[in-house]
């Protein structure tokens, strides 16, 4: 382990004094979430199903050699360290085999979301400059469109489907593959992903995270799963493995603890939630309001009909009203936690009721190992009950914080833009307006740009959110958004 959370803390105020970060010189996303775990074969990782019923189980130690014989493969087609790999593909267990084998091999992932359409996709694949693209046959046909106009991009590895002309088919590509790899060594700073914001204007910007990021996202992970793990848990989200909340509020830190999740491959359905929760004994989720509020809605009262076992619920993206908060906390048996993060710097803020008492619809406080304050225009801080812009501090309590990106992608303008001062002591501008009770709780306001341009906005909040999905198909409006937006969000 490479942090400490004091559970026993009596206090808030005594976890974060306790807290110190221990980042180890050489760290790796693949080992810490697979082969330290993958001895045991008994220990389960990932129960999969999807609408049709289809379901199966997989131990690390079926995920460690699937992804050794991917990393295998990916090597004979001469995939090298830092090459971006991209993943485009929903909850399934090859996704997350995928990104093993990529972090493994000290390639880059690039994960995706399946709902991109061809023009999205063309963008990020060919700014990333991806060499290999990893794809199930509904997303296909989407990047066989563009493929020809990506001179980069070498291979397309289709998981399912008829063969097609120019395509590996994955079963046969790792039929043969050895179930043998040397993992190469990496260090903490070393690049490990890119994950593409979604913005109201102008193009999505690549975030280039280290292997560190994943450490950096672990005390928000524990608190607001109210010390995470613990005897029996099991996590579930629907959120996309291609977004920040999907992967690091989820996939990832279950794994960093040799946790079992849950990945359904589905269209959200606020009925077919409950019965999977059921059925799986899911007793950790992280649900975004508007998924909590399609529940209260299809089944105001789940007790009556569903055999729940919740022991933590952690929510963002907007506030929760209350009557949502008291909805879950009578009807799902746990207090939702909320939290504030965005694709840069994911889960500094948040709520972990289990230690200090809730305030529906505050982001929360700053969690162990950040240093979160408002600031003003200037970059100094405002006082008491005023709005300010949220900013992270590069290092907390002398030591830096590990959740920080390395930097947008191919983009030092926008890097250096994002930060007041520079070093150990710069701060990270969020772009979103809060305020601050005597507490120490964070009450979100804005987005900074919609105070600076209110007077002659042209979109409203709904229009926003129409042009923030103008880039996906039409399924997606059925589905659980994808949690990647960089405004108030839990990724």
């Amino acid at each position: 382990m490479s942090f400490t959370i004091d559970a026993s803390a009596g206090d808030y105020q005594s976890l974060r004094d306790s807290f110190r970060w221990q980042v180890p010189d050489a760290y790796n996303i693949a080992w810490e979430c697979c082969g330290r775990w993958a001895e045991d074969r008994s220990r389960f990782a990932l129960y999969y199903e999807d609408e049709s019923g289809y379901s199966s189980a997989w131990t690390f130690w079926d995920l460690q050699k699937e992804a050794n014989r991917l990393s295998n493969a990916l090597s004979a087609l001469g995939t090298v360290r830092g090459e971006r790999i991209a993943i485009i593909l929903p909850q399934r267990p090859e996704t997350g085999v995928s990104h093993i084998a990529c972090y493994q091999m000290g390639a880059i992932a690039l994960p995706l979301s399946h709902l991109l359409g061809p023009d999205a996709l063309r963008y990020r694949l060919e700014n990333a400059g991806a060499r290999v693209a990893i794809v199930d046959q509904a997303s296909l046909p989407n990047l066989l469109q563009v493929k020809a106009s990506l001179p980069d991009l070498r291979h397309v590895i289709c998981i399912d489907g008829a063969i097609v002309r120019g395509v590996h088919q994955w079963r046969r590509l790792l039929q043969y593959a050895s179930a043998q790899y040397r993992p190469a060594t990496t260090k903490a700073d070393d690049p490990a992903l890119i994950i593409y914001t979604r913005a109201a204007t102008g193009k999505p910007k690549g975030v280039l995270m280290p292997h560190r990021t994943l450490l950096g996202n672990l005390p928000g992970f524990v608190c607001s799963h109210d010390f995470f793990p613990k005897p029996g848990d099991m996590f579930w989200s629907p959120a996309d493995w291609a977004g920040t909340g999907g992967l690091f509020n989820a996939l990832l830190p279950s794994w960093n603890f040799g946790q079992p999740i849950l990945a359904y491959h589905g269209c959200f359905d606020p009925e077919k939630a409950y019965w999977l929760i059921e059925k799986y004994g899911v007793r950790n989720i992280f649900f975004l309001p508007g998924a909590l509020r399609m529940m209260m809605k299809a089944v105001a009262k789940p007790k009556s009909r569903f055999d729940l076992k919740l022991r933590s619920i952690a929510s963002g993206q907007e506030p929760l009203d209350m009557t949502l908060f008291d909805w879950a906390r009578e009807e799902l048996g746990a207090t939702v936690n909320e939290l504030f993060g965005q694709t840069e710097i994911n889960s500094v803020v948040g709520g972990c009721c289990s230690l200090f008492p809730p305030k529906p619809g505050a982001m929360g406080r700053a969690y162990p190992g950040h240093q979160v304050a408002l600031l003003d225009e200037a970059g100094l801080p405002v006082t008491e009950g005023e709005m300010g812009e949220i900013c992270v501090a590069r290092s907390c309590m002398g030591q830096a914080d590990p959740a920080f990106l390395l930097e947008y992608w191919k983009n030092p303008e926008a890097t250096l833009n994002k930060h007041f001062g520079a070093g150990e002591g710069a701060w990270w501008r969020t772009g979103d307006l809060a305020k601050q009770d005597a507490d120490g709780y964070f009450w979100y306001q804005s987005r900074a740009e919609e105070v600076v341009n209110s007077s002659s906005c042209r979109f409203g909040p709904g229009e926003v959110g129409k042009r923030l999905q103008e880039e996906t198909p039409d399924p997606l409006k059925r589905a659980l958004p994808p949690i990647s937006d960089p405004g108030r969000q839990a990724s």
